[in-house]
């Protein structure tokens, strides 16, 4: 797995490049900008970029802009972006266009080395991985009176659960429930936020991106 990083804060940047080569990934480029982000991603084709929100030159979206603009440049590009806080806005736009291969962390969330990795490797392999916390305030925020109301409170935390880009077998685990619970679950879900079978969207991402179009 080829990675670059884009991260300003050096300790940060440097410690990332760390962790990741002591797991044996392959760390190509580390650079503290989006210019040097993007020119380091059409040298070296990675696999994966770990990016984060906010870069120079004013500090507020750029990791987000950049990040954009690498999959539109190589598409299939795995972006995995981390952010200080909770950032809806960011989690929704990052999503909005469809969540294969994409990842939201909470930079806390570097230092539980396992679930970090786990992510990324996730994230590489086409899958979503979503912090817990920015799904938890995503819920939080959702506006009354729509279809996910309709939602039972299990229902709500299996869909919690997914939308961190967990498979059925680590769902049922997370919630001490059997493999067909979950399938079950799952089905009413899709049943009640009417997603059939024949939709050509992938229903889990399409379940998960409800909660993101409902905090807008």
């Amino acid at each position: 797995m080829r990675i670059v990083i884009a991260e300003d804060d050096l300790l940060l940047r440097e410690g990332l490049a760390l962790l990741l080569r002591a797991e044996s990934l392959d760390v190509v480029a580390a650079t503290d900008g989006p210019d040097a982000f993007l020119k380091a991603v059409d040298e070296h084709g990675p696999d994966v970029a770990i990016v984060d929100v906010r870069m120079p030159p004013t500090h507020t979206d750029e990791g987000i802009v950049a990040a954009v603009e690498a999959r539109r440049r190589r598409p299939g590009l795995a972006v995995l972006v981390l952010s200080a806080y909770v950032e809806q806005a960011f989690a929704t736009e990052l999503l909005s266009g469809g969540a294969d291969g994409l990842g939201y962390l909470l930079k806390e969330r570097v230092g539980r080395v396992e679930q970090f990795i786990d992510a990324l490797h996730r994230v590489a392999a086409g899958g979503t991985a979503v912090d817990p916390d920015v799904v938890a305030q995503l819920l939080t925020r959702t506006r009354p009176d729509t279809a996910l109301e309709r939602l039972s409170p299990r229902e709500r935390e299996v869909l919690a659960v997914m939308a961190e880009g967990l498979g059925n077998s680590a769902i049922a685990e997370r919630l001490f429930i059997t493999d067909g619970a979950v399938h079950k679950h799952i089905r009413n879900i899709f049943a009640k936020l009417d997603l059939a079978p024949a939709d050509r969207t992938d229903r889990r991402v399409a379940a998960v991106l409800r909660y993101l179009e409902n905090t807008r």
